[in-house]
């Protein structure tokens, strides 16, 4: 809430910067924490992809769209991982106001990967094991509204079968100390979020936000995941040349 009231004054970059400044400050005084990451199982229902299948995408909301980018440019076999809004109109999707919490939208990421070099079974153990904890309803870490909800959503049923299933196995094996509140629902609408904040943590690791909240992240996606682990990351800005 400190970070979207900040930015709510200023030009658009700064906004970002100074917003989660203030986040630091509180930091510096104990009154915030880095969340850790749990172990979890993979899921049980994982299909593989059919033959020549083409890359596939899901949308994970999690918390500040900083973090969730950061882990996925670093996972292996993700072609794309896009920062936008989900839940709410194409109209409403702008910062400043999803960061209200009244336009339905949640701060999410468009997630794009290679079914043959990472499945979407272990897209979402990174997403509830290192990306966001799952159990905080929403709010997450320092960020409180229902734009930092925790949810999954879904491109078709089999993404649907696939994320519903491993929640029920996740909550069956009490891997959490509270029940998962992760929300599945069928995709709306998917809509990139202004420039300044794709690619947001590789364009500013020093950053106070990103050292406190998001590294640690990606340290943890390389000590639970190496396989999965890339150092170079693919950005939206290296995508975008790709296409021009």
């Amino acid at each position: 809430m400190a970070r979207s009231l900040w930015r709510s004054a200023g030009v658009a970059f700064m906004r970002a910067i100074f917003g989660c400044l203030a986040l630091a400050c509180a930091f510096a005084t104990g009154a915030g924490a880095a969340e850790s990451a749990v172990v979890v199982a993979p899921p049980a229902l994982d299909p593989a992809p059919p033959p020549g299948a083409g890359p596939q995408s899901i949308v994970l909301a999690g918390g500040c769209f900083w973090g969730m980018q950061a882990v996925y440019e670093h996972t292996k076999g993700v072609t794309s991982a896009v920062s936008g809004y989900a839940g709410g109109t194409k109209s409403a999707a702008q910062y400043e106001l999803v960061s209200t919490g009244t336009t339905g939208h949640a701060e999410s990421e468009k997630v794009t990967f290679d079914p043959r070099q990472i499945s979407l079974g272990k897209i979402l153990q990174i997403y509830f094991s290192v990306a966001h904890d799952p159990t905080e309803l929403n709010y997450q870490g320092p960020d409180t509204g229902s734009q930092y909800r925790s949810e999954i959503f879904y491109a078709d049923l089999q993404q649907k079968r696939v994320a519903e299933a491993y929640i029920a196995q996740l909550n069956k094996a009490r891997v959490f100390a509270a029940p998962i509140v992760t929300k599945v629902d069928a995709l709306p609408g998917f809509y990139p979020a202004e420039e300044y904040h794709q690619d947001f943590a590789v364009r500013h690791p020093d950053h106070p936000y990103i050292v406190f909240n998001d590294l640690p992240k990606v340290e943890n996606l390389k000590r639970l995941f190496p396989d999965y682990y890339r150092a170079a990351p693919v950005t939206v800005l290296a995508s975008s040349k790709q296409t021009q």
